[in-house]
């Protein structure tokens, strides 16, 4: 599919139409940059392995990223609010409760389905005429000529050329862009993989989120649509083929077990599906005219549901660089720095976290567990410990971009 009108050179190429992607293309179009997004499977919804059943936990700052380029009024309706966050540890004392009034807010954020987000995407783009989809289409070279990038693609007609000022890799944790220009990860294998499916509980889950933290890695429970939730269980690697296998009945009794009482009996669960967890961030995210954003420059683990939200940030900060540099060259050297310089710091935060986190609650050792149980209770203790800690839960942490806080960008001066 693609749009109307061949074009064979446009302000900014993106390679990768999954959520960021997409959410990238809705965003820089309205600024009148002229985008091409190329994708390597079907636009419809079910073929886009993004695009699945999968809950996201969108901060309180994606969901005003979403609102800046009108894309949230399309989920909103089908959005769950999270209204109080539930940490603790399996066997161990402490408890943290967050509660967003005490930032002053109403939720934390929303859940939303995967595949409703995309289809809204989707629709969101069609309605821009500064957009071209090509897909299903694959890169297969990559030339810089000094003021421009050559992109060439295979589609189904045979191979197409395309030029663009600025190259965006959006092409999640394998990405071919990554590979084609030799940037190397910098990867960790945690062993352990996310069982993933929908649960109704006995009990509705009134808008609380749970993350209990075990030696295999952490159990989440997010509120969804109507009385269901979504389930994220990271297990030993070895594990969780036979938690696949079992029975619903025998699953979903496991899965209480694990979690606990505080929802009652699990008594219907929807398709599981499982990911293998790793850390793989790149060692740079710019090159010459190309920047690398999203699960391309950092697939994180899913501890505290940040790595969506980080790609949402990444979009929100090249738009407003862009916006800022109006009527400039989209793929000039001093873009990719004040992108970069912006995003390190935010990059290296949350990824710290989410890996020490992960390595904190999985390590056996008695001194890790009494700083685990000690940290909870403190931030069950001290306000200001569980505002700091809410407030990088939404997505405010550090400098943040225009979209996130709730402004505008301007478009950009022809």
């Amino acid at each position: 599919m693609s749009g109307s009108g061949a074009m064979d050179s446009f302000d900014v190429v993106i390679v990768g139409g999954g959520l960021i992607g997409s959410c990238l293309a809705c965003t820089l179009a309205p600024l009148g940059y002229s985008v091409a997004l190329i994708e390597a499977v079907s636009r419809e919804v079910g073929d886009q392995p993004s695009f699945d059943d999968r809950t996201l936990a969108l901060s309180r700052s994606s969901c005003a990223i979403l609102q800046g380029i009108g894309v949230w009024p399309r989920i909103e309706q089908h959005a769950t609010p999270i209204r109080r966050i539930i940490v603790t540890e399996l066997g161990r004392p402490g408890r943290v409760e967050l509660d967003p009034a005490e930032t002053g807010l109403s939720e934390f954020g929303h859940v939303v389905e995967a595949r409703r987000f995309g289809a809204a995407l989707i629709r969101r783009m069609e309605q821009e005429e500064g957009i071209e989809i090509i897909c299903p289409a694959t890169v297969q070279q990559i030339e810089r000529t000094g003021d421009s990038v050559d992109v060439n693609i295979s589609v189904d007609a045979g191979l197409r050329r395309i030029k663009g000022s600025l190259l965006v890799a959006a092409d999640g944790a394998f990405s071919t862009i990554r590979r084609l220009l030799d940037i190397p990860t910098r990867e960790h294998d945690y062993r352990q993989t996310a069982v993933i499916c929908n649960i109704v509980p006995e009990v509705h889950h009134a808008g609380r989120a749970f993350e209990r933290f075990t030696p295999t890695g952490p159990f989440a429970i997010l509120p969804h649509a109507g009385d269901r939730c979504g389930l994220v269980w990271s297990v030993d690697r070895e594990a969780a083929d036979r938690l696949m296998a079992l029975t619903d009945d025998a699953f979903l009794a496991e899965a209480r077990e694990r979690f606990g009482d505080e929802l009652g009996a699990f008594q219907r669960m929807g398709r599981r599906s499982q990911y293998p967890l790793r850390l793989v961030r790149a060692t740079r995210d710019t090159s010459e005219r190309v920047i690398i954003l999203g699960n391309a420059a950092h697939a994180i683990h899913p501890v505290g549901a940040q790595g969506f939200n980080l790609g949402c940030r990444d979009v929100a900060v090249l738009a407003e660089v862009l916006a800022t540099d109006r009527g400039g060259d989209p793929g000039a050297q001093q873009v990719l720095r004040r992108y970069s310089g912006w995003r390190r710091p935010d990059h290296d935060t949350t990824i710290g976290l989410s890996d020490g986190l992960t390595r904190l609650f999985s390590n056996p050792s008695w001194l890790a567990s009494s700083l685990r149980s000690a940290g909870l209770i403190a931030h069950g203790l001290f306000p200001a410990l569980r505002r700091r800690l809410a407030a990088g839960a939404m997505g405010y942490r550090g400098r943040v971009p225009l979209l996130a806080r709730g402004e505008s960008l301007r478009a950009r001066q022809p």
